[in-house]
């Protein structure tokens, strides 16, 4: 952390000192916005937001964000939140992202800015709008990419980010994405991914995230790929039901999205790896191959009124889809259907003015795959393999 504070305050001086004229820092520069959403959820047959079937109103989102233009090329941001998501993620307040934009150049048609600080992840399809409940397309996202239990480390990550953007006449417009750092992690977030057995501690050992995006000339559709290759390390404590461990993620993913006057179009497959050393004992060895994909459809029936479907299936290890040799090397406390999990979702959002969004969702669930804790799954409470969602939820913005 102290590199990246260094390193912050020398990419400031540098642009400072690069500007051929004084920069103008009033507060007509500044600008601030933020949302207020609150809901209700009810979710019949597992644990995604409590250990009881009861309707919950664990479903807040406070947020407050705001920037400043510094220099001509030098951009502060900055965003806290207040979440409250039940078992889905840690409840409080947190930084999503505070970090410098330096616009490194912006010539013909190039254009490269640099992220320093905590940076936001614009890596995968919905990224970039996942941390703001009216931006985002529905209540809940696909578990499989945009996971709960993986919200704050995947929305923004301690480092340096960089973008290169290019346009071209006859072939469009081409985004290439790289970033590299870490995110920190509270014990409690450990324990949401590992198990509430897990008494040590978790820490992020690197993240590396790369994408790439082309929209053809004239074109509503847009095309992109993104890979992402991380480290964790679980340090167990004096007492312990677990030995220290290592868990290395890949993930990469072929997204497409079509942007219509009526209608929205968007999907992503994917191919996921997950190896696991130690933990469970110090000789333990797993290395999976997941794979899933979703397809989602919107459609404006009018300025107001937007309908959603969408269709979701995703499996822990492609050569145990059904979850049989789980079972096996489990003998028999994980049930099957923790290898899988199918979603099918539809949901209807209607803006009642130009600041205040209500929406409406029902997902059928086939299988727990992405419910927490993920890697020691808890069969005692979800003992279902067929379970619903049913959120609603009262947006605002100013």
């Amino acid at each position: 952390m102290k590199n990246i504070k260094s390193f912050f305050c020398f990419i400031l001086l540098l642009a400072w000192f690069g500007e051929t004229q004084a920069a103008d820092l009033t507060l007509s520069n500044w600008q601030w916005h933020g949302f207020l959403s609150q809901g209700i959820i009810d979710v019949n047959g597992s644990d995604f937001v409590s250990n009881d079937d009861s309707i919950s109103s664990e479903l807040t989102e406070v947020g407050i964000n705001t920037s400043v233009q510094l220099l001509s090329n030098v951009r502060f941001a900055t965003q806290a939140v207040y979440l409250d998501g039940g078992d889905r993620y840690s409840k409080g307040a947190r930084i999503d992202y505070l970090l410098l934009d330096w616009g490194l150049f912006n010539k013909n048609n190039w254009q490269a800015n640099l992220y320093i600080g905590r940076f936001k992840n614009v890596h995968w399809l919905y990224s970039s709008v996942r941390d703001v409940p009216f931006a985002r397309p529905s209540i809940i996202l696909p578990q499989s990419v945009y996971f709960d239990g993986f919200r704050d480390i995947a929305v923004s990550g301690d480092g340096a980010a960089l973008k290169l953007s290019y346009t071209d006449d006859s072939y469009g417009d081409f985004d290439v994405n790289y970033s590299y750092g870490t995110s920190p992690l509270s014990k409690k977030q450990g324990q949401i991914i590992l198990s509430k057995l897990a008494l040590g501690d978790v820490k992020q050992d690197i993240d590396s995230q790369a994408s790439f995006y082309w929209r053809p000339v004239f074109s509503s559709w847009r095309f992109g790929l993104s890979l992402l290759d991380s480290d964790f390390s679980y340090h167990s404590s004096a007492q312990d039901y677990f030995a220290d461990g290592k868990f290395s993620f890949q993930f990469y993913t072929l997204n497409a999205l079509y942007e219509g006057e009526k209608w929205e179009f968007s999907g992503e497959i994917y191919q996921e790896r997950f190896v696991t050393k130690g933990f469970y004992h110090s000789q333990f060895l797993q290395d999976h191959l997941g794979q899933g994909a979703y397809i989602q459809t919107r459609y404006k029936l009018n300025d107001d009124f937007t309908l959603l479907a969408r269709y979701e299936k995703f499996y822990m290890d492609k050569e145990d889809k059904k979850g049989k040799q789980l079972e096996i090397d489990s003998a028999g406390a994980v049930p099957h259907y923790f290898a899988f999990q199918n979603d099918f979702t539809f949901s209807l959002s209607y803006d009642l003015t130009n600041n205040f969004k209500f929406r409406l969702e029902h997902h059928w669930v086939n299988g727990g795959a992405r419910l927490t804790p993920i890697v020691l799954p808890n069969p005692l409470i979800n003992n279902q393999q067929h379970w619903q969602i049913t959120a609603l939820q009262l947006m605002m913005w100013f």
